[in-house]
């Protein structure tokens, strides 16, 4: 049976292979990121696809609008936008931080806030974290605003899965390790990882389809390296 299922920041990378995945098994896919050109060329009639911007308060409503008009119900949300910040401590300033926090944290929750509503009990919030967030996990230098902020949406997973236990939707959170990504480049020059966008894009795709049967308000370590 078909889903109707929202994916932040598909422009690239994660977003964009998840969109394509979820399409070609004909569930219905609304695409949200800065720039909706690249699922758009994507030439599937089940993606709706419009520019979003996480912090801008306006875009939101668009959001609200296209489900009243087009969908009613939202079985899963894919909360996969970030921004990645690789800067010393030093040099990191109150609007820098706030700049990671408002596209990481309070972007995540606003979306959440906003597609709850449309939800039912067997609806799936999958949020994307970072091994980086996870507490006694290794960490770098220079990720003090992306990692604490990636530590803040696991917490928020686990308060939104108890607060939500009665009625649904479920909620979890995946803690990715290192996936070559263009975000992940752009990050770290060179750096290499093992896994591809493709390759972590399917085994979200899967958990975001059953992962709610098993588990909610979980913290799941997706890594197969250290980090």
């Amino acid at each position: 049976m078909s889903k109707n299922v929202i994916i932040t920041g598909t422009s690239r990378g994660i977003g964009f292979e998840l969109v394509h995945l979820f399409a070609s098994q004909g569930h219905n896919v609304l695409a949200l990121s800065r720039n909706a050109q690249p699922v758009s060329n994507l030439n599937f009639d089940n993606i709706a696809s419009f520019s979003f911007d996480l912090n801008n308060e306006d875009d939101y409503n668009k959001v609200k609008t296209f489900i009243d008009n087009e969908w009613k119900q939202v079985d899963i949300l894919i909360n996969n936008a970030g921004t990645l910040l690789n800067k010393p401590f030093s040099e990191t300033t109150m609007d820098d931080f706030e700049n990671v926090y408002r596209t990481n944290v309070f972007g995540v929750s606003e979306m959440i806030r906003i597609v709850v509503p449309y939800m039912n009990k067997e609806a799936h919030v999958v949020t994307i974290s970072s091994m980086g967030g996870v507490q006694g996990s290794m960490k770098f230098p220079g990720l003090s605003a992306y990692s604490s902020s990636k530590g803040a949406v696991i917490t928020l997973t686990e308060l939104l899965a108890e607060e939500y236990k009665e009625t649904g939707p479920g909620f979890n959170v995946l803690a990715l390790g290192a996936v070559q990504t263009e975000m992940l480049e752009e990050a770290f020059p060179g750096y290499e990882a093992p896994i591809t966008a493709k390759e972590m894009a399917s085994y979200i795709f899967d958990f975001a389809l059953n992962g709610n049967k098993l588990y909610n308000g979980k913290l799941l370590q997706v890594s197969n390296s250290t980090p």
